[in-house]
């Protein structure tokens, strides 16, 4: 999968995922627990110096840091590219689809995140399923 599929995938899994945070930045980890990324309560996308990625707004819009839209993510778990071409979906179960269904990642309720193969990405604790997918197949 291209790094740039991967990136409209995540719109989806991003825009879905709208539930509150506390207040400070959530912490995403890879697969060795390092630190790689922190989503903030109102969207700003972090790399793990805190320097601005990007940003999820809560109409499903996807912006890189300098808020060129690179996609949206529908309230169906449509994802869409900046042009409105379906990209992939995100299930409720944590399951992520590419545009021809066929399935991409997961993520897991226990905060795993895992490619097709079932191979371990990485971890995310405190927040959502659809928030820790949008971060890894999108920013990572």
């Amino acid at each position: 999968m291209t790094r740039y599929f991967r990136y409209l995938i995540a719109v989806v899994v991003i825009a879905t995922g709208f539930i509150a945070f506390n207040a400070g930045a959530q912490a995403i980890r890879n697969s060795n627990y390092s630190t790689v990324g922190y989503i903030r309560s109102d969207g700003r996308v972090e790399n793990n110096n805190h320097s601005c990625i990007g940003y999820i707004r809560s109409d499903g819009r996807v912006e890189n840091s300098n808020h060129s839209c690179i996609g949206y993510i529908r309230s169906d778990g449509r994802v869409e590219n900046s042009n409105h071409s379906c990209v992939g979906y995100i299930r409720n179960d944590g399951r992520i689809e590419n545009s021809n269904h066929s399935c991409i990642g997961y993520v897991r309720s226990d905060g795993r995140v895992e490619n097709s193969n079932h191979s371990c990405l990485g971890y995310v604790e405190g927040m959502s399923r659809e928030w820790a997918a949008a971060f890894f197949f999108f920013f990572f």
